[in-house]
């Protein structure tokens, strides 16, 4: 059977009880129609690009799958329907990648950083006690400005 990858956003109002739920409907409707799902990946709530019917984040969600086109097809009817869906996508692979995906190695990543900034670099420097920096000139002095 021909391997896909499926990746959904779910809205950000919703707990992870309840996305966890629609990859388990997910999951339900592939079986049901002769495929499996190899793998289940959440990658949690993330910020998007711009805002997709008034949510500024969304829960991600990936699926690998080894279905027939047919189940794919009712899989994609169905989130379409799904108003706790935003977006979906789904591309066909000619192999799974194994191990995590590069959503989660990236973040793995970021937790060894220590860093909360997203990965950027330069993370939390203490920029010490800066002290007394001085009497300072106006930024404008009256003089400069032609009125004395």
């Amino acid at each position: 059977m021909p391997l896909y990858e499926h990746v959904f956003l779910a809205r950000q109002d919703l707990a992870q009880a309840q996305v966890d739920a629609l990859a388990e409907n997910a999951t339900k409707i592939l079986t049901d129609n002769g495929g499996s799902v190899v793998k289940t990946e959440t990658w949690g709530l993330r910020g998007l690009a711009y805002r997709m019917a008034k949510n500024r984040k969304a829960h991600y969600v990936l699926l690998n799958v080894d279905a027939p086109p047919a189940a794919i097809a009712e899989l994609e009817r169905q989130t379409g329907i799904n108003e706790d869906v935003i977006r979906y996508m789904t591309i066909r692979v000619d192999a799974h990648e194994a191990g995590p995906s590069a959503m989660m190695r990236r973040s793995d990543r970021d937790r060894e950083r220590g860093g909360d900034r997203g990965g950027r670099p330069g993370g939390d420097r203490d920029r010490g006690d800066r002290g007394d920096r001085g009497d300072r000139a106006p930024r404008f002095a009256r003089e400069e400005m032609g009125e004395l």
